[in-house]
């Protein structure tokens, strides 16, 4: 992808991500070990980081070497922003309301199959259908259904709003999560004995019909903390639960509205 001038997705987000990190280029130079005429080559769009060169800026900022050349990184201001997935630094879209309250995308059960493989891009992200709940903290925040029994009172066509965890070490033992998984997709689990030198996740269903089991951390793309459920009506059918969500939505902006008044 090119710019109205020779500048390249690299060569601005390697420019941008110095900036975030307040760096002349000779600091970033010095600490990449290249000359910094070579660096402002790279960030003027004039020539290409070697291989070795572009796994040393991936290494030094934590992003991935596909965020780096395929995500345009200066829509980050502010570094917290990206977050890691499955060991790798990438961009979480954030998307804000009329008031700068964060938007919570919702994936709807039919886009849950497609979540494993598009939950890093940017586009499946965007595209989701979006809330946004005043009255919950700072954080980074996504709506996941529920399906199965293994969880109740929570039921089929339920909802779980999970604030994004950047670290395992942030687990609470008890607490329950949804995580996105390598080989299940997502599963809204309890976490019991957390152990980080375990090398691995004890993960308990409420029903005790389900028995519990282990999930190796290399198998953990994410883990979202539960923070609220919303459980419809046993008639309501999921997929309704989208305009439910849009009132409750409109009511929080009346009742603001009228506090003004």
């Amino acid at each position: 992808m090119k710019t109205g001038t020779n500048k390249t997705l690299l060569s601005l987000n390697i420019a941008h991500l110095r900036k975030l990190k307040e760096l002349s280029q000779g600091a970033l130079a010095e600490t990449l070990n290249v000359p910094r005429t070579t660096l402002g080559s790279w960030e003027e769009g004039k020539s290409s980081p070697t291989i070795d060169g572009l796994t040393n800026i991936a290494k030094f900022f934590s992003v991935s070497i596909d965020a780096l050349i395929t995500i345009d990184l200066t829509t980050v201001t502010d570094p917290q922003s990206l977050m890691e997935i499955g060991g790798k630094r990438v961009l979480f879209p954030i998307m804000v309301d009329e008031q700068g309250n964060d938007m919570i995308e919702l994936v709807p059960v039919k886009a849950s199959a497609g979540y494993l493989s598009g939950y890093n891009d940017p586009g499946f992200i965007q595209n989701l259908p979006r809330i946004s709940l005043p009255y919950i903290a700072n954080g980074k925040y996504r709506g996941f259904p529920i399906v199965g029994d293994s969880m109740p009172p929570l039921e089929k066509g339920a909802f779980v709003i999970g604030k994004y965890l950047e670290n395992l070490a942030d687990i609470k033992d008890g607490k329950t999560y949804v995580i996105l998984t390598q080989n299940d997709g997502l599963v809204y689990k309890r976490i019991h004995r957390f152990n980080k030198a375990d090398g691995y996740l004890m993960l308990h269903s409420d029903n005790t019909y389900y028995a519990p089991y282990k999930l190796p951390f290399k198998e953990v793309f994410e883990i979202w903390e539960f923070v609220c459920s919303i459980n419809p009506a046993d008639t309501q059918p999921s997929d309704l639960l989208f305009s439910v969500l849009q009132s409750i939505q409109s009511d929080v902006n009346t009742i603001k509205l009228n506090m003004k008044l």
